[in-house]
């Protein structure tokens, strides 16, 4: 059995796409976490304010990070051409997971469909790059904490910020780091 376990243990480094809220509203969402947290008795890790965003699509988990899967996300990234549109999520909800690590997450309905249509192009572009299939199911979702218990979804007051571009993130896996290594501005097509 060890030897199944052992290669996970050597994954130290993540890459994904994803956007992140502008401070203030990183801030907003914060305040709401802690004030569902209170009311609904949740208990669990909240997620670092810097660290609150939407991924758009994962690339991989690696043992350390390899620059060449860097550059060719990069490129596909680079290929991907919509305009800005605002992102809003209005609805706050737990996912499965193991118990006691339980997402809490912010969803949204009409308001995530830019981030939809972001998130098909994005995984087109990553398949055309050889980085994998484009995600079948795709849920837009800003994860707030790991909880202790199921929150079934409900109504929460609407958070929402323009997205001008997205980013290829570098996490580092177990120490709650992120390092932003590219940035992809939204642009209509030429």
């Amino acid at each position: 059995m060890w030897r199944e376990e052992w290669p996970q243990r050597l994954l130290t480094d993540r890459l994904f796409f994803a956007i992140f809220p502008d401070e203030a509203t990183a801030a907003r969402i914060a305040q709401l976490r802690e004030a569902l947290r209170l009311e609904l008795g949740l208990r669990g890790k909240p997620l670092a304010t810097e660290r609150l965003h939407a991924t758009l699509h994962h690339v991989g988990d690696y043992a350390g990070l390899p620059l060449d899967i860097v550059a060719s996300a990069g490129d596909a990234a680079s290929a991907v051409a919509m305009p800005p549109f605002t992102v809003a999520f209005d609805g706050a909800e737990s996912f499965r997971g193991r118990p006691g690590h339980r997402p809490f997450v912010l969803r949204g309905e009409d308001g995530v469909a830019g981030l939809m249509m972001l998130q098909q192009r994005l995984a087109l572009a990553m398949a055309k790059a050889g980085l994998g299939c484009p995600v079948r199911r795709y849920t837009p979702h800003v994860t707030l904490l790991y909880g202790d218990h199921l929150v079934a979804d409900r109504r929460v007051d609407t958070v929402s910020w323009p997205v001008y571009a997205f980013v290829l993130v570098h996490s580092l896996l177990g120490r709650s780091r992120y390092n932003v290594l590219a940035r992809f501005p939204l642009r209509a097509q030429a």
